[in-house]
């Protein structure tokens, strides 16, 4: 093979592997034992096995764990789904204990679990949330409204990963410390 050849073949065999590593890069995917590890995806693992739950799109978790001030692709349409899955849950939760309960104060529960200044940052940083989440250099990360946002991402996330919101519920169930109704008093 002649040096401009080998040159030329060089030059490809490398674009090609670029490429190929780019695309598992943007996929999460792995191919023939090969893993791309930036620190963001050892911190996703991380997380995953703090949680006890592993994702089976783990670009799902890379959204929720990315705030709109870093990227286009973050995690706003989680958190709202995150937020009605929560809210199901606490929902399903009381009313199973009590079925009498009123309106107003299934509503009041519901508010005080999934408002941004209590449980829902309480939550999120005993997760540690702060410590995983991408935001812009100009955001804090321990702002309760971004540590709130990804902890309700995270079960929009769960709710499409498995795809029963079921599913998601339970888990945040378990993460909130089991049943609602005891953690909170009717």
């Amino acid at each position: 093979m002649s040096p401009r050849n080998f040159t030329l073949f060089t030059f490809l065999v490398l674009a090609i592997s670029s490429s190929s590593f780019q695309a598992q890069a943007a996929n999460g995917s792995h191919d023939q034992g090969f893993e791309f590890s930036s620190p963001f995806e050892i911190a996703l693992d991380t997380l995953q096995k703090q949680m006890g739950y592993n994702f089976s799109s783990v670009a799902l978790l890379r959204r929720a764990m990315t705030h709109a001030s870093f990227s286009e692709e973050n995690n706003r349409a989680l958190s709202i789904l995150g937020e009605n899955v929560i809210g199901t849950a606490v929902a399903f939760s009381y009313l199973r204990k009590d079925i009498e309960i009123s309106p107003k104060d299934l509503n009041r529960r519901i508010s005080e679990i999934s408002k941004v200044e209590s449980s829902c940052t309480v939550d999120g940083k005993r997760l540690g949330l702060q410590k995983f989440i991408r935001v812009s250099s100009k955001t804090d990360s321990t702002a309760p409204v971004v540590v709130c946002g990804a902890f309700r991402a995270i079960f929009g996330a769960i709710a499409i990963d498995t795809g029963k919101p079921d599913n998601a519920g339970r888990f945040f169930l378990s993460v909130h410390g089991g049943d609602v109704g005891k953690a909170l008093p009717l």
